[in-house]
């Protein structure tokens, strides 16, 4: 990793060295056989604490609340709800006058793996149900509640009305519908349809010999709960319980989903749930569920002047919760919310990083099923590794199902498998595993849990970076060199490929580093040193970076692959003039094909703005990501739906708000002018601190760092001539400067200092600021 910009910063592995096991966090509710909780406040720091009102929060996310006037049509326009398990999208039946609530769930999957990860492990479709009116649908009035994870409003049609409220509850994981009609809509009906269990793939790519699609499920019933028992070819089931309870006037549907293998115990399990849960009221299990989210929406706050895309990021902190749990498994392509797909699976050269990458600065690593994953599923990783490899190396195929297998595919149509350098097929794209770990490495540098670097990081990381070490060769220049190798996306396989070097320089430097931290005397760190010495130069010409030395960047290409070492790996970051020159070039030579460009190339072009300072081209990135790519609903589609991109643009708007690479803190980096007025609370950072901000006209007020772990503390706090440091009780505080706008300060655990400017002394208060002007709300308002 890079230094920090000033000489007199604090070096990485001093940055690093500093650690602790942090209280473990709630897991969330929603996850069966788990207790459940709502996330825990971060602990009391020293003094008073600065904390948003009840009703700055309140404001923020009623504000952005989604809006439906308008009949939504696809899953790409209509209200969504999750908790990371069971999913459900909303939105008019084509061709019919019913209102389709799909039920998806992400652990259900095939399990015949000889067929790959996108057809013989591929997920599958559950099925929907159609709420269906007595009259003729004529309108509606929607609101999708973000402070309460709900679904309310009214159907209007030529009969009457249909009062709706719905949630996926976190206790039971439940989908829990209640519908209130008026006289005219007493005889509504629900009816559910089961999906043909067969990958989604098959509508996309030639189906594999020998590949059928399950049975079709089987209608039955339990003592007044209705099922659905969808039976695998492979063993096991997956089923749909459902149950209608009529109180009053007042119908209410609960419906669940279980999965098991090889065992058939899905359907006792999903009957049960329901049984549960229509025991209770909507009201009564509301209680916990919206006592979980207003919980989960207090550990951070971020308030912007621009008013679009201020909604747009608590949208994302929405949509993220909804779409994983710690315990659930990693993101899929679409989340929880299987819709017709080529991508039915875990993609992992560049989707599950960026979709994750928010849940750091938003103080959200309860979400943390990266981590979590790759700990527990390491062997079956081994186990993808051709054979000569398989005892000290590690890699991840670009597919997996939830269990990070990838299974037998004989073909990329099938599943992505690891590949060896020098060799092709498969394809050699080698690097995803110690892209995936940087991720790993960001949980740790937010948190300093030490036990994230003991336990995961560094053993994976060891044999990640191994697979590398034994295909480096010296040339005759005397620098080592790889074979040919795949940088995704862009086609092609080149010596020297910037993916591969730019990750194994990362690897083998966070290595060495936290081999140190660990007091491991590794026998591997000379050759990791050698590496670092001896690692060829990134290849680049007249136009920048090359995808490597034997391929040019000739095309239009979306992915940010051959750029790693500037983000989000911060290896290179325009210390230097020619290193700044490098990267502009690059930047301007990358984004200036049009053709193949898609929404997370503007995500990644905007990171990359706000890392050189210049707020305003990373603003205008995002709007063109708005205008041209982000739907209605903020989703996001290519082929098919996938998440990653909305949520990389909300960590966007973090590197414009606050970066922390290198050991220093910078507050507000790169602020768009127009952004004379910004807020931010408990923002946590690498270092594990937790920043609380105000910027008013133009000027930063003040600063406030909350340290959970005691680590160095360097703070570029953007604040003009000289400041007053202070402790939570108004008692000052010592401090250094380290140059560049920087000082650094000695902070305790628990701990906290403020930066003000000499002799203002602000009010620490955190609320929403005002908008520059009106935008309309997401959704599909009249």
């Amino acid at each position: 990793m890079p230094a920090p910009s000033s000489p007199s910063g604090p070096s990485r592995r001093t940055v690093l060295a500093t650690g602790t096991t942090l209280a473990g966090t709630a897991l969330a509710g929603g996850i069966p056989a788990q207790a459940v909780a709502a996330p825990q406040d971060s602990p009391t720091p020293s003094g008073p604490p600065v904390t948003p009102s009840e009703d700055a929060w309140r404001a923020v996310l009623d504000d952005a609340d989604l809006v439906w006037q308008k009949m939504p049509k696809t899953w790409y326009e209509g209200p969504y709800l999750g908790n990371g398990l069971l999913g459900s999208g909303i939105y008019r039946e084509p061709g019919k006058n019913a209102i389709r609530f799909n039920v998806q769930h992400s652990e259900v999957q095939d399990h015949r793996p000889k067929f790959g990860s996108l057809f013989g492990l591929a997920r599958l479709p559950v099925g929907y149900f159609t709420l269906e009116p007595v009259g003729t649908i004529t309108g509606l009035d929607w609101r999708l509640r973000l402070r309460d994870a709900e679904l309310t409003g009214t159907l209007t049609t030529d009969r009457g009305t249909l009062t709706v409220r719905a949630q996926v509850t976190n206790a039971l994981s439940v989908l829990t519908v209640e519908v209130t009609p008026s006289e005219g809509e007493r005889d509504f009906a629900w009816v559910f349809h089961p999906a043909k269990s067969i990958s989604p793939r098959s509508a996309f790519q030639p189906i594999p010999a020998g590949y059928e699609a399950n049975p079709p499920a089987e209608p039955g019933e339990d003592d007044g709960v209705s099922v659905a028992v969808q039976p695998l070819l492979a063993g096991g089931q997956y089923v749909t319980a459902w149950r209608e309870r009529t109180r009053d006037d007042v119908r209410t549907l609960y419906v669940h989903v279980a999965h098991s293998f090889p065992q058939s115990t899905a359907r006792e399990r999903a009957v049960s749930a329901v049984r549960d849960a229509a025991g209770h009221p909507y009201d009564a299990l509301a209680v916990t569920h919206r006592a979980w989210w207003h919980a989960y929406y207090r550990k951070s706050f971020l308030s912007v002047p621009d008013a679009r895309i201020q909604r747009f990021y608590w949208i994302q902190l929405y949509k993220v919760a909804s779409a994983t749990r710690r315990d659930a498994p990693v993101m899929a392509t679409s989340g929880p919310w299987l819709e017709p797909t080529p991508w039915p699976g875990t993609w992992w050269n560049l989707n599950v990083q960026l979709e994750y990458w928010l849940i750091h600065g938003s103080n959200h690593l309860e979400l943390d099923a990266v981590t979590r994953a790759l700990g527990e599923f390491r062997d079956n990783l081994s186990a993808e590794m051709a054979a000569p490899y398989r005892a000290d190396s590690l890699g991840i195929p670009r597919t997996t199902d939830t269990h990070l297998v990838n299974g037998g595919a004989t073909s990329n149509a099938q599943g992505y498998g690891v590949g060896v350098p020098g060799l092709d097929p498969p394809t050699p794209e080698v690097g995803n595993l110690t892209w995936a770990l940087h991720n790993v490495w960001l949980s740790y540098r937010h948190t300093m849990d030490e036990s994230i670097l003991r336990d995961v990081l560094y053993p994976l990381l060891r044999k990640a970076v191994n697979y590398y070490l034994h295909f480096l060769e010296p040339g005759a220049d005397g620098k080592l060199h790889l074979p040919a190798t795949y940088s995704p996306e862009y086609g092609g396989n080149t010596r020297d490929c910037n993916y591969d070097l730019m990750l194994l320089t990362w690897g083998c430097r966070t290595l060495l580093e936290s081999s140190e931290l660990l007091g491991i005397e590794d026998e591997l760190a000379p050759r990791w040193r050698e590496v670092l010495a001896r690692r060829v130069a990134y290849p680049t010409d007249a136009n920048g970076f090359k995808i490597g030395a034997d391929i040019s960047f000739a095309k239009s290409h979306r992915h940010y692959s051959h750029m790693l070492a500037v983000y989000p790996l911060y290896e290179l970051t325009g210390r230097t003039p020619d290193e700044l020159a490098l990267i502009e070039r690059s930047l301007a030579h990358w984004v200036g094909f049009e053709g193949a460009l898609q929404g997370y190339t503007f995500t990644g072009a905007a990171s990359m703005s706000a890392l050189l300072g210049k707020g305003d081209d990373a603003l205008n990135y995002l709007g063109k990501l708005m205008s041209r790519y982000i739907q209605a609903n903020t989703m996001y589609k290519e082929s098919g739906p996938v998440i990653e991109t909305p949520l990389s643009a909300a960590q966007s708007l973090h590197d414009m708000v606050c970066q922390s690479w290198g050991g220093v803190v910078r507050v507000f980096p790169a602020v768009p002018a127009a952004w004379a007025d910004l807020a931010v609370h408990n923002f946590r950072t690498q270092g594990a601190f937790l920043l609380s901000a105000v910027r008013e006209g133009g000027v930063t007020r003040w600063v406030r760092l909350l340290s959970e772990a005691g680590a160095p503390c360097v703070v570029r706090h953007g604040i003009a001539g000289a400041v007053d440091v202070r402790d939570g009780r108004g008692k000052p505080l010592a401090y250094e400067d380290a140059g560049d706008g920087a000082i650094r300060i000695t902070l305790a655990k628990g701990e906290a200092a403020v930066v003000t400017a000499r002799g203002d002394r602000p009010e620490l208060s955190i609320e929403p600021v005002k908008p520059n002007a009106a935008a309309a709300s997401w959704g599909l308002p009249a």
